[in-house]
């Protein structure tokens, strides 16, 4: 029996609410429009025209999958973040709400500043890094990552929100001393690996199972990232200039701790929309 695009929609939506998927419409949105290839305002002006059978039969296929456990932004391979739209893949973290408040607490900093360079370490899609450039015209940014499939996503992200001017990618491994070779930066962002590894096999399996382990496992007691990065990589940083971190839950108090051992101070923990812990970030005062 044919159905309309709307109709469609309407049914997948039902059926994603049904299974307790609270982003049902979004999803449901994001699934049809890659199954039949049209964009959001292509899929509302054509809503009351008839989808073909294979189509149906795409969308529908998707939806299994989807109920089965694959992240939405892996079956349509690409998201949203900070209004940018994103290639993403396998091989990188989908982009979170949550994220963007390190982003705008490190556009707050970069704001009052002149032209400037910003690393985005554990850069993973690139999102944010990109959405610093993409609000903060001064400011000249890198891209930082150890995974060959990520810094590939990060590239084709670059180009697809034309960037290429400002931001640039390197393979960079965040446990490691960096070579002094790649100069001095106002700020470093960071949204590192940071779930204790013995927790990952309780991971949601949308998360466990499809997301790549590499960018979530921080260690034994998910530190790992922020002793490392804390220690090695304020060497590229001038006094004065500013390392900010996203933080896993219950784990600002650490971060805070870890940062301040390290010679930063003026330490702030900023909260998410949800009221948990999300952001670490402090100025260096001195070297240790």
């Amino acid at each position: 029996m044919a159905i309309t695009y709307n109709n469609l929609y309407l049914d997948i939506r039902r059926q994603l609410k049904a299974a307790g998927i609270e982003a049902a419409t979004l999803e449901a949105r994001e699934l049809v429009c890659f199954a039949c290839g049209k964009t959001r305002e292509e899929l509302q002006r054509d809503g009351g025209l008839y989808a073909g059978p294979e189509l149906e039969r795409r969308a529908r296929e998707l939806v299994e999958r989807h109920l089965a456990g694959e992240p939405v932004a892996y079956l349509i391979g690409e998201w949203e973040f900070y209004g940018l739209p994103l290639d993403i893949s396998n091989g990188v973290l989908i982009p979170r709400p949550d994220t963007e408040v390190l982003a705008e607490q490190a556009m707050d900093y970069i704001r009052t500043l002149g032209e400037c360079r910003v690393l985005d370490l554990c850069a993973g899609s690139g999102c944010v890094g990109l959405a610093i450039a993409s609000q903060m015209p001064q400011a000249r940014v890198v891209l930082g990552e150890l995974s060959e499939q990520a810094l590939r996503v990060c590239r084709q992200n670059v180009r697809r929100n034309g960037l290429s001017g400002r931001v640039t990618t390197l393979p960079m491994d965040a446990m490691e001393k960096p070579s002094a070779g790649l100069g001095e930066f106002d700020c470093i962002v960071s949204n590192p690996p940071y779930i204790p590894s013995g927790d990952i096999p309780g991971l949601d399996p949308s998360v466990r199972d499809y997301e790549p382990h590499m960018a979530l496992d921080g260690g034994e007691d998910g530190l790992d990232f922020y002793h490392a990065i804390a220690e090695k990589w304020k060497d590229l940083l001038p006094v004065g200039g500013r390392l900010y971190f996203e933080v896993g839950i219950g784990q600002a108090d650490s971060v805070l701790r870890i940062m301040r051992s390290q010679g930063f101070g003026d330490i702030q923990v900023v909260k998410d929309l949800a009221g948990i812990p999300r952001v670490v970030f402090g100025k260096l005062f001195r070297e240790l």
